[in-house]
C-alpha cells in the first residue's frame, strides 16, 4: 500500500486532525476511486500522548478513520511538533535521541499504532529522525541514543511495529553508509531499520544502485521508504534567478554540490552561494512534487526515486512525504497534488503484480 504522509497538514489535535483528514484525505481518495487509501499519520507529541494514554479515544479516532475509507501502515514520528511554525529549521531534530521525551513520544507513537494498524498490514513502522542534527554530538550521546533504543524496543516487545530510521543531510547519520555504520551493531534489526527519503539519498549524490546493494550486504533492512524528489540544478549560476523562489524561511534545505570528485556541503540555500564554489550540479533538500517537473534550468531526481522502486528487495512500506505544500512557489489545488502524486506513484513505482 502507497500512503501519502499527513505531515503536509498543520493540525496539532485530534479534531483538527479528523477535519484535515475530512478535507483532504476523504477528496483524494474518491479522485482516486479507491475504496481504501494509505495515509501516513503524523501525529504531534501532544496528540500521541493523549491517544496513547485513552483507549476510548483511540476507538473513536480509528472509527473515524474507517469511515473515511483511511487505512494506516505507517507514523511519522520524525517532527516532534510545530512542524508548520512560521520558522522550523532546525527545531525539527529536537528533541535529540538522547532525550527521553524523544523516547517517550516513540513508544507513544508505538501505543497509537498498534491500535490503528490496518487489518491487512504484516507490521506497522515508524519513521524517526536519524539521531540528532550532526553536532554537538559524542561519545556519551551514542551510549544515550544505544539505550533509548533499547527503551522503545523493550516498549514494543511482541507487537509487530517496526521503528525506521531516516538519515538525512546535515545530521549525525547524514548519508545511507552512516546510518548502516551506526545502526549494525548497536540496534535490534528485528526491530529497528532504515527509512530511505529517496530526497535524502538523491541530495547526497549517492548511487542508487550501489546504496541498494549495501543494504542488502548489512544486517539492516528497509521498513520503509519515503517517496520523494530533490531539487536539482545542473548549473548553478544559470539558476539562481530560479532558485531565489525555494529560500523560503520556513525549513531547512540543505545544498550539496558535486564537484572536483567530491561532495560540498552547505547547510541551507542561501548560505549555498557564499559555502559552495558552484562549478558542480546542486541538489537542494526541497521536496517537490512527484508528477510535475519545474520549469527549466530546474529539475528534480525522480530518477533515484524510479531507480530505488525498481530494485526495491521485499515490499517495505512506501509514503509520498512531499511536506512542501505550503511552501512552493505557485503550489495550486493540495487535493489535486496529493492526488496527482499518488496517481504518479502507482504507475511508477509499483512493481507488476504487487498491491498498490
Amino acid at each position: 500500500m502507497i500512503s501519502y504522509c499527513t505531515n503536509v497538514h498543520p493540525a496539532e489535535d485530534v479534531d483538527g486532525i479528523v477535519a484535515q483528514l475530512e478535507r483532504y484525505a476523504l477528496p483524494v481518495r474518491e479522485r482516486l476511486g479507491a475504496d481504501r487509501l494509505g495515509v501516513g499519520l503524523w501525529l504531534s507529541a501532544p496528540v500521541a500522548r493523549g491517544l496513547a494514554e485513552d483507549a476510548e479515544a483511540r476507538k473513536r479516532f480509528r472509527a473515524e478513520l474507517d469511515a473515511r475509507g483511511l487505512s494506516v501502515y505507517t507514523l511519522n514520528a520524525f517532527p516532534y511538533g510545530g512542524f508548520h511554525d512560521d520558522v522550523v529549521k532546525h527545531a525539527v531534530y529536537r528533541p535529540e535521541w538522547t532525550h527521553p521525551d524523544r523516547v517517550a513520544y516513540t513508544i507513544d507513537c508505538v501505543n497509537v499504532l498498534s491500535d490503528l494498524l490496518a487489518g491487512d498490514a504484516s507490521y506497522g513502522s515508524i519513521s524517526t529522525l536519524p539521531l540528532a542534527w550532526r553536532e554537538p554530538w559524542g561519545e556519551q550521546d551514542d551510549r544515550r541514543a544505544i539505550e533509548s533504543f533499547a527503551e522503545v524496543v523493550r516498549a514494543i516487545g511482541d507487537r509487530p511495529i517496526k521503528l525506521a530510521v531516516e538519515p538525512e543531510p546535515g545530521c549525525v547519520l547524514d548519508t545511507v553508509a552512516d546510518a548502516l555504520g551506526w545502526l549494525s551493531g548497536r540496534v535490534d534489526p528485528e526491530y529497528v531499520g532504515l527509512c530511505l527519503d529517496t530526497c535524502h539519498l538523491a541530495v547526497s549524490f549517492a548511487d542508487p544502485t550501489e546504496t541498494l546493494r549495501a543494504i542488502a550486504e548489512s544486517d539492516v533492512d528497509i521498513v520503509k521508504v519515503q517517496a520523494s524528489a530533490a531539487l536539482h540544478v545542473e548549473d548553478p549560476a544559470e539558476a539562481r534567478d530560479a532558485l531565489a523562489a525555494f529560500a523560503e524561511p520556513r525549513y531547512l534545505h540543505q545544498v550539496r554540490e558535486f564537484s572536483g570528485g567530491v561532495v560540498r556541503k552547505a547547510d541551507d540555500l542561501p548560505e549555498a552561494w557564499t559555502d559552495l564554489p558552484g562549478e558542480g550540479p546542486w541538489r537542494v533538500h526541497f521536496h517537490m512534487p512527484l508528477h510535475q517537473a519545474p520549469a527549466a534550468p530546474l529539475s528534480t531526481t525522480t530518477d533515484v526515486l524510479r531507480t530505488v522502486a525498481a530494485e526495491l528487495p521485499g515490499e517495505p512500506h512506501i509514503e509520498v512525504e512531499t511536506y512542501t505544500w505550503s511552501v512552493l512557489p505557485d503550489a495550486g489545488d493540495l487535493v489535486g497534488g496529493i492526488a496527482a502524486e499518488l496517481e504518479w506513484a502507482q504507475a511508477n513505482l509499483v512493481k507488476e503484480g504487487a498491491s498498490a
